[in-house]
């Protein structure tokens, strides 16, 4: 639209100096979100992208109620049983929130409700809960809310009997970590530090009790540790895990039934140790790297647990087979193996000492233990899914070898799954390695270069990104669209040497396997320089500033989702939520050869005058992971160095965080305006 003119952030040079390097930053003084200076120029950025977006208005709400119409409103989910009720979620017709929700006994009985989400978060603009814990009794359950989207949680308790709220609020906890003691009076929390987001604390607190009261128990002083807390699947332990990933493991565990004792070091912290522990009668199941990359299996008794001389073998390493899952029943072990790429399920009979594997039949899918609380049961529930095959919820017996579907996400709108086809296929990277690639489009679409794509990846933290099934993915891929997943290094689908060598020093791997998959693409002609794509978010945002710096000529549009692309800057401010505990993924700037390498790569510092790609950038002012100041500075600089005509698109959630907007329909508005955007720069407006 000619007659547009983007917003222009006003240029303000300050002096940023590091081991003698001085870099000029005209855009620092965006990361005050109080500046009503700051809030006017991302407000002239959204009201910019709506004006060039206004030929797609009525596209973008066309998409919003096509995605919307195949989700199934009035839905819940398979019930589970713990203890002597089964728990349930459901949503009802056009609610935006789940109801948690039980039964005592029997499904057939009345039903009680846990938690109406959509009642409790009728009067905030965003509402997230998180955590729900039932007590022991079965009568109370302690929950946290967040209404920023800042991932700070408020600890709220409900009696479930009267429906009552109690006055019980704490606030600055961490929200997936609570657990109840046996005497349903005591519940233990993790308090975050509000400057870091970091969880640094765990307290004790009495039902009824002022909080001011609470008693300090632990607190991690490493704040390169990630916090967990929860109890046990057996409900003997409550366990408080310091976590690091590529940084070691410490365990604490407390008898639940002696909720004013000590909690105990499980085996003491040790650099390049990572474990996770599932207790189990007298013994405790061991998934670790001690002397083992792709982790391994040991047990060890109750007493014995800091001795690794009485550690004894389950399962050994394997080098080709990541161990990455584990669950313990009373006659039977699961484990989740990764092997090239795709997840294994395997069975072990503690009794006869067989095993065996479950079979998927499908060429690329996503495969994963379940939620199982019983112990005293020969079913396991898990979950699986394909890029053609919704989600869908499994119960197999562990002895009969018998799979029963207990539910397969209803897609509306006639979706057929016989009407899309999945390919899996492996593309050398510069340097030889072999990068999974996932695949899936409609039937029919022509490989001639003519197709639209879109190529997907995240490749950092470890985090393997599987091929997964979206409805919303339907309206990209009925208009013609193929959509491709790079399963690049940083991620862990091949293992863990598949993340060593995607970080730190060699994090520039990622970037490159994900720029020559996307050249693979178009000379095998599934597609076209002016018809590919690219997608990413948060650490995927960085590989999207990344690979526009590197190869922009290979893209038609971009999408980057709350980039993380100032790395140099917030990795040398500790004041910023989170940083000190990246630098085992991005290693610390304040060591020179870190900082001379992160500065290489990191998007904001080198953007450049060239032509770039149309590009879409989307962030949340509340943004507790990558902070907004972020995007706007990097699409600010981009406004004034490139040397095209194309799009450049801010989009600010003012009222959201790092994962957007709440509730399940407002969510789906982003990821419209997403579509909208790749749609209609192909000439797809319908």
């Amino acid at each position: 639209m000619t007659n547009v003119h983007p917003p222009r952030a006003a240029i303000k040079p300050t002096e940023l100096t590091t081991h003698g390097h001085t870099r000029i930053d005209n855009y620092y003084w965006l990361n005050d979100r109080e500046n009503p200076e700051v809030l006017d120029y991302l407000k002239a950025e959204n009201d910019y992208l709506e004006q060039v977006l206004e030929p797609v208005k009525a596209f973008r709400e066309t998409l919003f109620e096509e995605m919307k119409g195949r989700i199934k409103q009035q839905d819940e989910s398979v019930p589970y049983k713990e203890g002597s009720y089964y728990y349930y979620t459901r949503f009802v017709e056009g609610g935006e929130y789940p109801i948690y929700c039980r039964k005592p006994g029997s499904l057939e009985a009345a039903e009680e409700i846990v938690l109406n989400v959509n009642e409790l978060a009728k009067p905030h603009a965003y509402y997230d809960v998180a955590g729900l814990e039932v007590s022991d009794n079965e009568e109370l359950v302690a929950f946290g809310e967040d209404t920023v989207s800042r991932r700070m949680y408020t600890l709220r308790i409900k009696n479930l009997k009267t429906g009552e709220i109690y006055p019980d609020a704490i606030p600055d906890t961490e929200g997936g970590s609570y657990a109840w003691s046996a005497d349903n009076q005591t519940l233990f929390y993790i308090r975050k530090d509000a400057q870091t987001l970091l969880g640094y604390q765990v307290y004790r607190h009495t039902l009824g009790s002022d909080p001011a009261e609470d008693v300090l128990l632990y607190e991690e002083k490493d704040n390169q540790y990630y916090m967990g807390l929860g109890r046990m699947k057996s409900k003997k332990y409550i366990a408080v895990v310091s976590d690091h990933n590529g940084v070691a493991t410490e365990y604490r565990l407390l008898e639940a039934s002696n909720p004013t004792g000590d909690f105990v070091v499980f085996l003491p912290r040790e650099k390049g140790h990572e474990y996770d522990v599932q207790h189990l009668e007298t013994t405790f199941y061991v998934r670790t790297n001690w002397k083992a990359p792709n982790y391994r299996l040991m047990e060890v008794k109750e007493n014995k647990t800091d001795d690794r001389s009485a550690w004894k073998e389950v399962i050994p390493h394997r080098p080709n087979v990541f161990l990455q899952q584990l669950d313990a029943f009373k006659n039977h072990l699961v484990l989740g193996e990764r092997k090239e790429g795709l997840m294994h399920l395997r069975v072990l009979d503690r009794k006869n000492r067989q095993e065996h594997y479950l079979d998927f039949g499908e060429p690329a899918y996503v495969a994963g233990i379940g939620y199982n609380p019983d112990f005293n049961t020969n079913i396991l529930r898990f979950g699986y899914s394909s890029l053609t095959t919704p989600n869908s919820t499994f119960d197999y017996n562990m002895d009969t070898k018998e799979k029963t579907l207990m539910k397969q996400q209803e897609v509306l709108g006639g979706f057929d799954p016989a009407n899309y086809t999945s390919e899996r296929f492996f593309v050398k990277s510069r340097d030889g390695a072999k990068v999974p690639v996932s695949m899936v489009y409609r039937k029919g679409t022509p490989k001639d270069g003519s197709a639209p794509l879109l190529q997907y990846a995240y490749g950092s933290y470890g985090y393997s990104l599987d091929p997964t099934f979206s409805s919303t993915r339907l309206s990209l891929l009925d208009r013609g669209f193929m959509y491709a997943i790079a399963h690049i290094r940083g991620g862990q689908e091949m293992g863990r040497k598949w993340y060593d060598n995607g970080k730190m020093l060699k994090k520039k791997n990622t970037f490159n396997d994900f720029v020559d998959v996307s050249a693979y693409l178009i000379e095998n002609r599934y597609t076209s320089a002016d018809r590919l794509f690219a997608m990413g978010g948060s650490a995927g945002g960085l590989l999207m500033g990344a690979v526009v710096n590197q190869k922009p000529e290979l893209y038609r549009g971009v999408v980057a989702s709350v980039p993380f692309v100032d790395v140099v800057t917030t990795m040398l401010d500790e004041s910023i939520p989170l940083t000190t505990g990246e630098f085992e993924e991005w290693g610390n700037p304040k060591i020179k050869k870190y900082y001379d390498y992160i500065l290489s790569y990191s998007p904001y510092d080198n953007v450049k005058e060239q032509a770039y790609p149309n590009m879409l950038v989307m962030t949340g002012l509340h943004d507790s992971q990558v902070q907004y100041w972020e995007p706007a500075k990097w699409v600010a600089k981009l406004r004034t160095l490139k040397t095209d005509p194309n799009e450049l698109l801010l989009q600010t959630n003012l009222e959201a965080g790092h994962g957007g907007a709440s509730g399940r329909f407002q969510a789906l508005k982003e990821i419209a305006l997403e579509y909208a955007f790749v749609l209609n720069l192909v000439g797809i407006r319908s």
